[in-house]
């Protein structure tokens, strides 16, 4: 992806003139470090400082990337800014009210229902919100856009894009291996969003005010997520 030079943290221009591009230089007089971000913003490969990214004080924020990429530990560390909606959440409680040898593919609709109308729930409410998802699944990403904008809520994207063998490898770290299969479809579909972002821009994922990409590197270096504070 190409960027603006001279910029701390830039704002991606895309080629395919379908626009989504917000401005390069970031709202001024904004600490050094602290970004509302605004259109596709690459942030991999960026040494240095941190950044704490700030968004208006009722955005719903999803913290995407692939099995393993390390979204619940960035949660983890934003999550005392805003409520956070783990579809893991509504698993557990699933398995805490039925029988131990009840396999989970035989309730796995029930759960992902029960997620949704959870998630649905709270992006109707007030306040911040972040969201765990993976980010591949294009009906998933249009639903959140729908019920976000029905909300009257701004709906944002961070992506942590690590690559196949570092998600891997997160997964055996945490002991929970997803399976080839769900890895693959995960992988194959955010390649795809990924490569339209590069192509379109914003317009690659519609209803989306704003979408950031973190590596690794920075992902463990962003320790801090900023709601309201005259942000956006």
């Amino acid at each position: 992806m190409s960027t603006t030079p001279g910029t701390e943290y830039a704002t991606v221009r895309p080629r395919g003139g379908g626009g989504g591009a917000g401005v390069a230089d970031g709202p001024p007089r904004r600490p050094a470090g602290y970004l509302a971000p605004q259109g596709v913003v690459d942030l991999r490969g960026r040494g240095g400082r941190d950044v704490t990214l700030c968004y208006p004080s009722d955005a719903a924020v999803v913290v995407a990337g692939l099995p393993g990429s390390g979204k619940s530990t960035l949660l983890r560390a934003w999550s005392s800014a805003a409520p956070v909606v783990d579809p893991r959440a509504t698993r557990t409680s699933y398995e805490a009210r039925l029988p131990g040898w009840l396999p989970y593919a035989v309730y796995r609709p029930f759960a992902r229902l029960g997620h949704l109308r959870r998630l649905r729930s709270r992006i109707r409410g007030g306040g911040p919100l972040l969201v765990h998802d993976c980010g591949s699944r294009p009906w998933m990403r249009r639903w959140l856009a729908r019920t976000a904008l029905r909300a009257g809520r701004p709906l944002h994207m961070v992506v942590l894009d690590v690559g196949s063998r570092e998600a891997l490898l997160g997964q055996h770290a945490r002991r929970r291996v997803t399976s080839r299969r769900v890895f693959g479809v995960h992988r194959r579909g955010l390649s795809r969003l990924l490569a339209r972002v590069e192509r379109d821009g914003l317009s690659a994922a519609p209803g989306i005010g704003s979408l950031v990409l973190f590596d690794s590197g920075l992902r463990t270096r962003s320790t801090e997520v900023r709601f309201g504070h005259g942000a956006g």
